[in-house]
């Protein structure tokens, strides 16, 4: 028992301290942590740069917005008369070619129409021809009455001679008094027929003026009629509706045997050309300028990249054009970055246009200049 006490002392006795053997291997590590926080740091260091670089390098040669979306110029389709839908040549997304004919309103109200505007205008032209027969024959009239005074001019200076001859007689007394006051008594008739006829010559030249504004009353009837015919042509011309250029339906809120009124919305045509709204902050706007490439991005399509250019730039922010713009001269002035609209147009989007639709959400990104070859990759 002793032996083994002995030996245990004389064991600790010759052993080093724990203490004494942790501090070499606590001084060999650390350096090595030193080391790997100090790598820690530089990696962190490293990727904050690059992604300082990330954000800050392509501001230098381009701006970007995802407030954008793609846009057309919607036609909206509206009858102009009022009618019933007799037939719909369309339907949900139907596809149409230009000049295609869309939707039909039962005609026979717009017909019965014309064709009394027809039958008033033959009225008018029929009456405006019994006036120019009426002033022809006026004519007539007058070229009479003119014969009839000759006639009585040269019957006038006949019975004047024979007043003078038989006046000479009397005082003669080759001739009998009754002749001579037969002679006197037949200028008086003589000169009485000249008057008549000479007013019924007035009458008739007075009576030709009235028929020249009957005649300017017919040719304005007529004038009247033709445009009532016009316009009721041109409201049955209104019942057929067809497409200004090609497109695609969309919106459609109208089937056959609907009553439609004027202005009302039957579907909208969303055309073939499409283009691309983004609105950009104010600040962005410093080097962007009509015919700067863009690349568009569309959200349905993540892999589909488009090419396009700046096509303007709205005079005027969104904000300016709301239906309360703002006001800052009321005193409660905040400043905010204001968005302007941007119209970027596609420069060759082929077939995508098949599939891409107004309102969808994109991305754009305008380059006003070179950046550097090592950056492709940011594309």
């Amino acid at each position: 028992m002793m032996q083994a006490v002995t030996e245990q002392v004389a064991h600790q006795a010759l052993s080093p301290p724990v203490a004494m053997r942790d501090v070499p291997a606590a001084a060999a590590a650390a350096p090595q942590r030193s080391r790997r926080s100090l790598l820690i740091v530089a990696l962190a260091v490293l990727g904050l740069a690059a992604f300082g670089a990330y954000l800050y390098v392509p501001s230098l040669y381009e701006v970007s917005t995802d407030d954008a979306y793609v846009d057309a110029h919607l036609v909206s389709i509206v009858p102009k008369v009022a009618a019933y839908v007799a037939a719909l040549h369309v339907d949900d997304n139907t596809t149409f070619a230009a000049d295609a004919l869309l939707v039909e309103l039962d005609p026979r109200d717009f017909q019965v129409v014309v064709d009394t505007a027809d039958a008033d205008l033959e009225s008018a032209r029929a009456n405006a021809a019994s006036v120019d027969a009426q002033v022809t024959e006026q004519h007539s009239v007058i070229a009479q009455n003119e014969a009839a005074i000759a006639g009585d001019s040269a019957t006038l200076e006949f019975a004047r001679q024979e007043l003078h001859r038989y006046g000479s007689l009397a005082q003669t007394g080759a001739g009998t008094t009754q002749q001579f006051q037969h002679a006197q008594s037949d200028i008086g008739e003589r000169e009485a027929a000249m008057r008549r006829d000479l007013a019924a010559l007035d009458a008739a030249r007075a009576h030709v003026g009235v028929l020249e504004t009957a005649r300017r009353q017919a040719q304005a009837a007529i004038a009247r009629a033709e445009a009532a015919l016009a316009q009721a042509r041109l409201n049955l011309s209104y019942t057929k509706i067809s497409a200004v250029q090609a497109g695609t339906v969309a919106n459609k809120n109208v089937e056959v045997g609907n009553f439609v009124q004027p202005g009302q919305l039957l579907f909208s045509a969303v055309p073939r050309e499409l283009y691309v709204t983004a609105n950009y902050k104010e600040t962005q706007l410093t080097n962007v300028r009509p015919g700067k490439a863009a690349l568009i991005r569309v959200d349905a399509f993540p892999g589909l990249r488009l090419y396009g250019h700046v096509d303007s730039i709205q005079r005027g922010t969104g904000a300016q054009f709301a239906l309360l713009p703002p006001e800052n001269a009321t005193g409660n002035f905040v400043k905010v970055v204001q968005r302007v609209p941007v119209k970027v147009t596609f420069d060759d989007p082929g077939a995508a246009l098949r599939w891409i639709s107004p309102g969808m959400s994109v991305e754009v990104r305008i380059v006003f200049g070179s950046h550097p070859r090592w950056l492709d990759f940011l594309d």
